[in-house]
């Protein structure tokens, strides 16, 4: 596990942008932390880097695909979570068709989100001051190895 300190909203952007240089077809990102905490932030540095300039929270329609030089596919989990049965609701998503050709990366994906992937990244922001907290754990051979 590694650890990042993002003091501002361009940083979390640059960090984004620092990951989505080394996201490859297939990629899946689970993106863990409170409401306000720089998720969306984030996933726009991601889709900056794939040619992607115009990304919104997903959170009323739950998933968008963009079209870059990977596509990116943007899922917002929070309602189906509040559903109370998340894995039902996002296995009707149908994310495994469109997921090997393109870069996913879940908002509020925890273990109904893991199970789309053994080889992902977690990233766990943590917004309790100021300056967030970035913890991020790697899953599977596909990101040994890589620096964060």
């Amino acid at each position: 596990m590694s650890t990042h300190q993002i003091e501002t909203p361009e940083a979390m952007f640059d960090f984004g942008r620092k990951i989505g240089a080394l996201c490859a077809a297939g990629d899946l990102i689970l993106l863990n932390g409170p409401l306000g905490a720089g998720k969306t932030q984030l996933v726009k540095g991601i889709g900056a880097t794939l040619g992607i300039d115009d990304i919104t929270s997903p959170t009323f329609v739950i998933s968008r695909i963009h079209k870059g030089q990977l596509p990116l596919i943007h899922v917002d989990v929070y309602r189906l979570l509040e559903s109370g049965n998340a894995a039902l609701y996002l296995d009707d998503l149908d994310l495994d068709s469109p997921r090997e050709d393109a870069v996913t990366v879940i908002e509020w994906g925890g273990q109904e989100s893991a199970r789309l992937g053994d080889d992902r990244l977690e990233i766990v922001i943590d917004r309790s001051s100021e300056i967030r907290q970035l913890s991020i754990t790697t899953f599977g051979n596909r990101w040994n190895g890589v620096d964060l």
